[in-house]
């Protein structure tokens, strides 16, 4: 009888995390968590300047693309965001249209779908998110292959890679340092189990609030929750860009296919692309996707050019098209 309540809870868990938000509003992002990237200042600016009630959405990447596979013949969502390997998938499925965005021109080739499927609206650096406080005394980890010390046991989280793009990243951070490319995923395969061993948390959803709270002293995570949590949490928080090195990922936005309320959609895409929603992500300490500089003292708070030349961008698109057989190994092997 436990077994069978304990099924029918997570079974109606899953339900409520990835419900549709009722239709009242002006328009329906999928993705648009507040605790991440911000969203709570962009939809809250997004009221003030355009009138439009957005409601939060706290879906990730995988379970929004589900969402809109599901409601293919009947769409519920106006906009979505997605990590770009979620991007190009959307596209292949058909659950998305084709829409240019003013300033769609200045977004550099490689961040944006030639034909406007999809278009980044900014990118991350992945590191470690730390919490000292949490550490217990323990060292700031500098290096992946540091997670793997018995002193860490417990203490380290990453995102379901299987459901979660900012899990999927991780993933792929963790292969190219430690040797592997787009077609082999064996070192992070290895990886994973390893810090299986130690006890790894593995959540689906965003985690901020348990790095905040301590929960998770060390999370794989992007610079601006790391930022975020350091400046406007106002705690003892670190943003690490491990020894081995990293990968940049960008998050884009689509106009769903059949979108129910396309004409507002358009103009919050507009809108998310302008000068001041570039400028307001950039308060968030995200790298915009058009050409907009950091402000100086945005500027200020990263790490110094130094860390970052260990992150590189990779080739999201062929990553997409392996993200499949990875996937299978990791459930397969790790989970």
């Amino acid at each position: 009888m436990c077994r069978t309540l304990s099924g029918l809870a997570a079974v109606l868990l899953a339900a409520i995390v990835t419900a549709a938000p009722a239709r009242g509003a002006d328009v329906i992002c999928y993705n648009c968590p507040p605790q991440w990237a911000d969203w709570a200042s962009m939809l809250k600016a997004i009221k003030a300047d355009l009138g439009y009630d957005i409601p939060f959405d706290n879906k990730n990447s995988g379970q929004t693309l589900s969402q809109l596979l599901a409601e293919r013949n009947n769409p519920v969502a106006d906009i979505a965001y997605m990590g770009v390997d979620v991007g190009y998938k959307a596209k292949a499925a058909g659950v998305l249209e084709p829409y240019k965005p003013r300033g769609f021109d200045e977004i550099p080739v490689g961040l944006k779908d030639p034909d406007g499927y999809w278009y980044a609206l900014h990118y991350g650096t992945l590191g470690l998110f730390v919490n000292r406080d949490a550490l217990g005394g323990r060292a700031v980890p500098a290096c992946w292959k540091d997670l793997l010390k018995p002193e860490y046991k417990g203490m380290v989280g990453y995102l379901d890679p299987s459901s979660a793009s900012v899990g999927f990243v991780g993933a792929v951070a963790v292969n190219q340092a430690l040797g592997g490319n787009e077609k082999n995923f064996a070192p992070a395969i290895t990886y994973f189990k390893a810090l299986g061993r130690n006890d790894a948390i593995v959540p689906k959803q965003t985690s901020y609030a348990r790095v905040v709270s301590g929960e998770i002293p060390i999370l794989f995570d992007f610079d601006f929750n790391a930022y975020r949590g350091k400046y406007t949490e106002k705690g003892n928080f670190e943003f690490v860009i491990p020894c081995e090195g990293s990968v940049t990922f960008p998050y884009v936005e689509g106009l769903v296919k059949n979108a129910p309320d396309k004409e507002k959609a358009k103009k919050v895409l507009d809108y998310l692309l302008s000068d001041k929603g570039q400028a307001i992500w950039t308060n968030a300490y995200l790298h915009p996707a058009r050409n907009v500089p950091l402000p100086e003292a945005v500027q200020r708070r990263f790490l110094p050019a130094s860390d970052y030349a260990r992150a590189r961008s990779v080739d999201w698109g062929e990553l997409a098209a392996t993200q499949k057989s990875f996937v299978e190994r990791y459930l397969a092997e790790v989970r």
